[in-house]
């Protein structure tokens, strides 16, 4: 790895934690220059705007998740442990604090101010992650793998929206474990085990 890009995932990184705890316009260059130890004029280099600086974080997080998501579909051919492992996934970034909330979730929060290129990135990311949720939901309806109470479709953001919701929910009560708490009657649903 090249000097350049590893000041650039730097940058990145900080950025990310600093819209973590403060949203996009809770952090300047100013921040992020003394968290790596350049100057300004270095992350200028790298990134000329916030603007270019964030949406590039988003586009490497969601080619970040294409990845895993594509990794897990290789590992794992069941609808609901797809679900449950996707799930245990987010269970154990909020336990172990090493991505405690999704940062596109955090910046569709506050889309309406967000600049244009950056909004776009972040719907990206949905609309990613809502079309394979939605393949999940229509692959377990057909085989047998998951009882939908509604079309895939809806399932799909339905799920997508409990796991933001229970991440807000942990975020909130300072207890990572409420997240695993608000999801289980979710996935319990949609366990074809599951007595009707």
């Amino acid at each position: 790895m090249s000097n350049l890009s590893t000041t650039s995932d730097e940058i990145l990184a900080s950025a990310r934690t600093l819209i973590m705890t403060g949203g996009y316009n809770g952090f300047s260059y100013a921040d992020i220059a003394a968290v790596v130890g350049i100057r300004k004029a270095s992350i200028h280099h790298h990134f000329p705007s916030k603007t270019d600086l964030v949406r590039t974080l988003v586009m490497r997080y969601r080619e970040d998740a294409e990845a895993g998501i594509a990794d897990l579909e290789r590992q794992v051919r069941d609808p609901l442990a797809l679900l449950q492992t996707y799930a245990g996934h987010w269970a154990q970034c909020i336990e172990d604090a090493s991505r405690p909330f999704c940062v596109c979730a955090l910046l569709a929060s506050e889309l309406p101010a967000l600049p244009p290129e950056v909004a776009a990135e972040v719907k990206a990311f949905f609309r990613f992650l809502s079309t394979w949720l939605n393949s999940v939901m229509e692959r377990g309806a057909r085989d047998g793998g998951l009882t939908l109470a509604s079309e895939p479709r809806v399932e799909a953001e339905a799920f997508m929206a409990s796991v933001h919701g229970a991440m807000l929910s942990a975020r909130a009560y300072g207890d990572p474990e409420i997240f695993a708490t608000i999801l289980a009657p979710s996935l319990q649903r949609l366990s074809p085990a599951v007595a009707r």
